[in-house]
């Protein structure tokens, strides 16, 4: 795991932790809002926006429709990142 994965992984956990009301949660790569019971729809929508505002970033719809997991999340992150 690179720097920016972990920095990203990092504050994702903080924002999954906010949004999902919870004291603690293991965010793997392949966890997915299938494995996290207050993962809805709604909240994943809470997710993105906190993710925006976290990282300032705005997010295409194109790119929103792919994260299936947290190792999507990431990725688009690092890429978007790279970017800046």
């Amino acid at each position: 795991m690179g720097l920016a994965e972990i920095q990203i992984t990092g504050k994702l956990r903080n924002i999954f932790l906010s949004v999902l009301s919870r004291e603690s949660i293991e965010l793997l790569p392949e966890t997915s809002a299938s494995d996290v019971e207050e993962w809805d729809s709604l909240n994943q929508i809470k997710i993105i926006l906190a993710c925006e505002k976290k990282f300032k970033v705005k997010l295409k719809a194109r790119d929103i429709n792919n994260l299936e997991n947290v190792g999507a999340f990431i990725n688009l992150l690092i890429k978007i990142n790279a970017k800046i």
